[in-house]
């Protein structure tokens, strides 16, 4: 149900941001979703399906691009891909880590008329 929030709010910026480059019908969204923001596409779309209604982004097509889990060893720096919850660095087995990736949701695109 979070994703009704975010949607909305992602909807304001594209037909801000539509206005601002004067076109008058958004054609296509890219998305940026993180793995681990636990949203749902298939959700997103039913709401932005919804509420875009009455707006220049109504019949828009949504893009998403997953962008998988990543950790940061604090002790030798290598970067590595969260895999089933491990957190162990697999260069040098330190468990001090930090999320680098993984929880972004961003507009990445907007094309249109």
């Amino acid at each position: 149900m979070h994703e009704l929030a975010i949607t909305d709010e992602m909807i304001k910026l594209v037909v801000d941001q539509a206005g601002k480059a004067g076109m008058v019908k958004v054609e296509k969204i890219h998305l940026i979703v993180g793995k681990l923001t636990g949203y749902v596409n298939d959700s997103i779309q039913l709401y932005f399906d919804m509420l875009s209604e009455g707006t220049v982004a109504h019949g828009a097509k949504l893009f998403f691009s997953i962008i998988p889990g990543k950790l940061q060893c604090q002790s030798c720096q290598k970067t590595f891909e969260l895999n089933q919850f491990e957190y162990i660095c697999p260069g040098c087995s330190g468990i001090s880590v930090k999320l680098v990736a993984g929880n972004e949701l961003r507009v990445e695109s907007i094309e249109g008329d």
